[in-house]
This record gives C-alpha cells, structure tokens and sequence, in this order.
C-alpha cells in the first residue's frame, strides 16, 4: 500500500500518496545580458559551459537564464533566498572571489566539524551561500524561506518524491540526487519567486502529461498547462505549478 501523506501549507490541505521521485533538473535565473551571466557562472562558481548563450551545467544540474532588463529586484526576500555551491577549498574560493570584485555579504564561518559557508551575490542579486562540504561539490543545495518548514518540505516529497532526511545530521531536508532541498522558518511577508532574479525552480518528469494527472489529483496548483516547448517533434514539454509561498516551479519533459 502507499504511503499516505497529509499535508498542510498555508490553509491548504491534500492528501495523496508520495510520489515516486522526479530528478531535480534547474534553476532558471534573470539577467539583462544572458551570456554574460553564464560567462560569470563559469568563470567564477565552475560550471560547465555548454556553448550556448543562456545556460550552463553544474553535473546534472542546469542554470538558465531569462534576459529581462534592469530592475530586477533580487532572491532575497522572496520564498526561495538562495542557492548554494560547494568547493574543496573555500578560503581559496573567497582568495579568488575578491580578487575578481565578487560581492561578497557575508565571511566564511565554520560549524566545527560539519562544514564552513559564506554568502556573495550575483551582478543580477542573486543571493548565493558559497561552502566547503568535499562530500557535495558543485550545485549544492536550494534554501527555501516560510512558515511551517517541516510542511513546506513535505509539499515537495508528496509531488516530486525525494528523500526526506537531515542535512549533516543539523537542517530538515529533502534530497534529489546530488542536490538539497532545505527550508528555513520565516514568519516575514515573503515575496512569490516569478519575475525576481531567482525566477523558479525545475524538476524532470519522462511524462508529463501523466504526472500533470497525478499532481493535479493532489492539489497541486498549475499555472500553465502541458504545452511542446519549441517544435513538437522535439518531444520536449514543459508546465508550471506553484508551490508553497509561491514558488514557480516548472516542469519538464525531455526525450
């Protein structure tokens, strides 16, 4: 039998069975210029340039740029706060980071025996914790903001699965493959993520059109139904749901 999962964010109650795991696939960030976005994510946080003009990889993982113009406002202060990479040695990293005139916020402190972190921020205000954790390397982690932490990572294992457990032993968290999910209370007013510098959040389905049936089922929200991404042919299909504190969250099917 499945497990039966009751879940209760901000007002809003379903019940369904947890789902079977969706592989995490990207982080779609704004920019006014988007190769010049990826060209500061490869150059500065590693990532793997894919020779196109608006993404690149992290492993498995994806950024993607929108281009939009000024006046962006940042990741901070919406249910999304920031993202998190990790590298074997952080006090070169941060060496490195004021040598290139990287905004740095905050300096690296160390939770003694767990891992060391700080906090810089992109050109387009992007909060990011940078950290030293050689067990993940690369894109690390994603730090959800709001009421009720425990639920809000729930809402996320009972749609796209993922196993729900405890970041160094420390911080409620669900993990899909190599990437965290983490999730901090806030009692602030906390901004929906569409339209700031951390626009949503991406995860894979094989059939999207069979998980849209299946989310819908339990609660979940669509903002944007199945539709082909580009030729159809392609085989490629994308929707977005909201999640809690208005996460945008898309959904992908690739071949």
């Amino acid at each position: 039998m499945l497990r039966q999962l009751v879940i209760s964010v901000a007002g809003a109650t379903c019940i369904a069975a947890a789902a079977a795991t969706f592989p995490y696939d990207h982080v779609h960030l704004s920019a006014d210029d988007t190769a010049k976005a990826v060209a500061w994510y490869v150059t500065n946080l590693g990532g793997e340039d894919m020779g196109k003009p608006d993404r690149l990889r992290f492993g498995e993982t994806l950024v993607i740029f929108f281009k939009k113009g000024p006046g962006l406002e940042g990741s901070e202060g919406s249910s999304v706060d920031h993202i998190g990479f990790s590298f074997p040695d952080l006090a070169a990293k941060m060496k490195q980071f004021q040598e290139s005139g990287v905004k740095i916020v905050a300096e690296v402190k160390e939770v003694p025996g767990k891992f060391k972190y700080a906090f810089i921020e992109d050109p387009w205000g992007t909060k990011i914790e940078v950290m030293e954790d050689p067990e993940t390397l690369g894109f690390h982690h994603i730090h959800l903001k709001g009421p009720e932490p425990a639920a809000i990572l729930d809402w996320y294992v009972n749609a796209f699965g993922g196993e729900r457990t405890k970041y160094k032993d420390m911080l409620d968290a669900v993990k899909y493959g190599n990437v965290w999910l983490v999730a901090q209370n806030s009692n602030d007013e906390l901004a929906a993520t569409k339209g700031r510098s951390l626009d949503h959040l991406g995860w894979q389905t094989r059939d999207l059109d069979a998980a849209a049936i299946e989310l819908k089922g339990k609660g979940v929200k669509f903002t944007m139904e199945p539709r082909p991404l580009g030729d159809p042919k392609a085989g490629i299909k994308i929707a977005f749901v909201e999640g809690p504190g208005g996460v945008s969250i898309e959904l992908v099917q690739r071949p």
